[in-house]
């Protein structure tokens, strides 16, 4: 069928195009109806964690390999199959189970990217407990919030994380957040790792290795479909965190329809998403999705770059056969700044690597043109958020292969409904910039309500457009019904009453040959309302003086975007501030430049980044 066919069936009969998907999901007790009362299989029961490993030993695949392992930060590689991933899971889910973990309870995961980190998830889902799993390092005070909202019985941990050289100290940001929080967990099983051991606190802690030595293996419990699996928190605006919940049947359904549909996967090939199971990407596409599909998933521990160098992702493509890589724009432009002719990559045969997925943030066309040259596979941009839990407007390679159009994810994935609204929630024509809204219900997999808040959840998502899910993106749908995603609302720019996108005009500015990558945000102007100005990094080796790359730059916005721009506020730097997911902290870096009080976000993965930043702006004439 094409892509046209499959995406209108999905949108006519939506319970039957998803009653057919749900065929490949091992029910426990059937559900008796798709869709009812605003939720996907409500009446059927099941387990993730025997979708995930159990019932591949059952069709004969014990011996294949489930999850890979590899750090090149600590020299390490380990495979564990899918009979060795079913006894490692179903022991620690009895250590769980042995420190008062039942059904419905919550489990804090605080981990580095190693093979206990998704153990840790699969035991909690093999219990019917509810796990949250927090960004590794993420700061003790923003921690103790999410202790204190979902309220763990346990926090498993480990003694540290490792980023590149450096050594993060997990154990005492989590005793401080625990000694901030109000909630107490009973106890923390901690992972100690040889490259930093820590002291552990007599009647809460216990070792890793020492839980499992006295646990029994735990079977499968059989929960709801619209059990919650996981809690996984998002930023929000007035600061405190969103704990999106997942149910465990939609999520299972979607997932594993994605697997094949939206990336082309089938069962026994490798998919490696180089993302942290501290995001949505890593509990969709590292933990869960790969599995569910009898894939082998691939956990990383390292960076595109400096670990040891910018043929990291390469190497590891090569030596383990990854058929589908899915990372974030910004990791491409890593790589490209440090190795721009691709050097690297002509050490390794990388043959195997049949498609390049790309989301977290825009892929601008540059990227999209360099990471296509260099790997000659389809490049495929793909937009989802946290909330969805899966891909939203995609190029399904397992369904169709489009033709690509630079700066656009392509279409809709069957199921979603995108209209592009006014102010006044009323569809807009084609090229007309507004709104991106998802027309309900949603599909399966997406999140049903946030932790214990549900009038926080109708009141962000869903009353600004009744009837509507409003993403809090803008952009577009072409005459061709291609979806443009320009950024988020607030970074539009009013310069002289034009609404101008972030997007387009960092399009322009990454067009340049010398720039690797850059940020595009509005300052305040009182005779314009704002001001673009633009921050850039530069690629390695580059040799044009930096005043002439700013004059092009210019030059460049003035001849793609337009004179309205007003685009002369250019600085050069060494890098840009950054979430440990890869977004780029422009309401940061808006909040410097019109010197605005803020906090610095507890997301950011190196905040000295910001102090260059300041003297920046200072010699722009912005006030930091």
């Amino acid at each position: 069928m094409s892509y046209q066919e499959v995406y209108q069936s999905s949108i006519t009969d939506p319970e039957r195009f998803w009653t057919e998907a749900a065929a490949q999901v091992s029910w426990i007790r059937p559900f008796t109806r798709a869709f009812q009362d605003g939720r996907w299989f409500v009446d059927g029961t099941l387990n993730t964690c025997y979708n995930c490993i159990d019932r591949h030993l059952e069709k004969g695949l014990a011996e294949q390999a489930a999850l890979i392992y590899d750090s090149p930060v600590t020299g390490q590689k380990q495979t564990l199959t899918f009979r060795e991933l079913r006894d490692r899971v179903a022991l620690f889910a009895g250590a769980l189970r042995a420190h008062g973990v039942e059904k419905g309870d919550r489990v804090l995961i605080y981990m580095p990217m190693t093979c206990e980190a998704l153990i840790s998830m699969y035991a909690c889902a093999r219990l019917g407990a509810v796990h949250s799993v927090v960004f590794g390092g993420f700061a003790s005070q923003e921690l103790a919030v999410r202790l204190d909202d979902a309220r763990p019985k346990v926090v498993v941990t480990a003694s540290c994380g490792i980023e590149i050289q450096r050594i993060v100290d997990y154990k005492p940001l989590l005793d401080k957040a625990i000694e901030l929080a109000s909630h107490k967990p009973d106890h923390c099983i901690v992972l100690q790792r040889p490259q930093h051991p820590c002291e552990l606190q007599e009647g809460r802690d216990v070792e890793w290795q020492e839980a499992l030595s006295r646990a029994e293996p735990a079977e499968c419990v059989e929960v709801a479909a619209s059990d919650p699996l996981y809690i996984l928190y998002t930023s929000g605006t007035t600061g405190k965190p969103k704990g999106v919940v997942r149910d465990n049947g939609g999520h299972a359904v979607a997932l594993q329809w994605s697997m094949k549909h939206v990336y082309g996967m089938e069962p026994g090939e490798v998919f490696w998403a180089a993302s942290d199971i501290g995001w949505a990407v890593g509990h969709s596409y590292i933990a869960y999705g790969p599995l569910l599909h009898g894939c082998t998933t691939v956990v990383h521990e390292g960076k595109p770059v400096r670990t040891p160098d910018p043929g990291n992702f390469w190497r590891l493509i090569a030596e383990h056969k990854v058929s589908a890589l899915f990372t974030a724009p910004t990791a491409i432009r890593a790589i490209k700044q440090e190795d721009p002719a691709g050097d690297y990559l002509k050490k390794y045969d990388i043959s195997c690597l049949r498609t390049l997925f790309l989301a977290g943030e825009r892929l601008d066309p540059d990227t999209y043109h360099w990471a296509r040259n260099l790997l000659e596979c389809p490049v495929i941009d793909h937009w989802w958020q946290t909330e969805t839990g899966w891909p939203v407007a995609a190029n399904p390679v397992g369904i169709e292969l489009m033709p690509v159009k630079p700066g656009s994810p392509t279409r809709p994935v069957p199921g979603y409904r995108i209209e592009i609204l006014d102010d006044e929630g009323q569809p807009l024509a084609p090229e007309k910039d507004g709104a991106v809204a998802l027309k309900l219900p949603l599909p399966p997999g997406c999140f049903y309500t946030l932790w214990e808040d549900e009038a926080r959840f109708q009141e962000s998502y869903f009353e600004r457009f009744p009837g509507y899910y409003f993403t809090g993106d803008g952009g577009y749908i072409d005459e061709d019904g291609y979806v443009f995603i320009m950024g988020r609302i607030d970074d539009v720019i009013i310069v002289s009453g034009h609404n101008l996108s972030t997007g387009s005009i960092e399009e322009a500015v990454a067009s340049h040959p010398d720039v690797a990558e850059c940020a595009v945000f509005g300052v305040k102007d009182p005779l314009r309302t704002q001001l673009p100005v633009g921050l850039l990094v530069l690629k390695s080796g580059t040799q044009t003086p930096h005043p002439q790359v700013i004059d092009e730059v210019v030059a460049l916005v003035r001849a793609k975007v337009g004179p309205v721009a007003n685009f002369k506020q250019v600085a050069i730097v060494d890098r840009l501030p950054k979430t440990r997911s890869g977004k780029i902290l422009r309401s940061s870096l808006r909040k410097l430049a019109d010197g605005e009080d803020f906090k610095v976000p507890s997301t950011i993965e190196d905040p000295s980044a910001l102090d260059e930043i300041k003297v920046a702006l200072r010699g722009l004439g912005y006030s930091s």
